[in-house]
């Protein structure tokens, strides 16, 4: 039977796993694989493995319990491997990576920041801000059907939008990350320009959630900053 791999632990990580199982219908059991210095959470896989809310929550309840004892490395949930030795010989192989990134990770929780922008917003700024847009916008006014000029402003709206959306990532990470041990992006989105996770100390959690809603009232009501956590370091593993 494959594999269902939970999380990468420390050897010396008390694995308090009493009264919690993993997913599956019935619920399988919880079991560890150990090599020299670290250790990894580990059940049987089921045989159809879905998203399910039951086993969503499966999962997330053992990272929880480790983390709450110690550095863990949580894995995404749905990661199999063929058995238990092929998941004891990935340990071995990896095993000053996992041992480093545990001691990055120790202590800390991840905080994943969206924010988003109104359009309308934006757009009345980049009018503001760009001579070349509003000289567009009057050839355009005077002679509706100049399509040469449609096109170019169309474009240049566009490029000044990303540009802008650069600046404002860049400068939102930047004073926040001074709260954080690290920071990752992902892509933005078509609704969100920012879409990062910050590291965070627990002792600094308070101080970090308060600054990104400092940041928010600077920035006002045309911004929606959406801020999740904590939660298990999954983009930091």
């Amino acid at each position: 039977m494959t594999t269902y791999v939970y999380a990468i632990t420390g050897a010396d990580h008390p694995l308090r796993l009493s009264g919690i199982t993993g997913v599956g219908n019935p619920a399988a059991h919880l079991r560890t694989v150990r090599t020299k210095g670290l250790c990894a959470v580990v059940s049987d896989a089921p045989a159809e493995l879905r998203a399910k809310r039951r086993d969503v929550a499966a999962h997330q309840d053992v990272q929880e319990r480790l983390l709450a004892d110690g550095a863990a490395l949580p894995l995404r949930f749905g990661l199999v491997g063929p058995d238990d030795d092929q998941v004891a010989a990935v340990l071995e192989e990896h095993h000053d990576a996992y041992t480093q990134r545990l001691k990055e990770v120790d202590g800390c929780r991840e905080y994943h920041l969206k924010v988003v922008r109104d359009e309308d917003d934006l757009l009345r700024e980049v009018m503001r801000e760009s001579a070349e847009v509003r000289r567009l916008k009057e050839a355009i006014r005077q002679h509706p059907g100049a399509y040469d000029e449609k096109v170019a402003l169309g474009e240049l709206i566009s490029q000044e939008v990303r540009a802008w959306e650069e600046r404002a990532r860049n400068d939102i990470v930047s004073r926040l990350s001074s709260a954080a041990v690290r920071t990752t992006g992902g892509e933005p989105s078509k609704r969100h320009f920012l879409n990062v996770s910050f590291l965070v100390e627990r002792e600094k959690a308070a101080a970090f959630a308060e600054a990104v809603h400092q940041e928010a009232r600077i920035r006002g009501e045309s911004y929606d900053f959406g801020l999740l956590g904590p939660l298990p370091p999954y983009s930091f593993v």
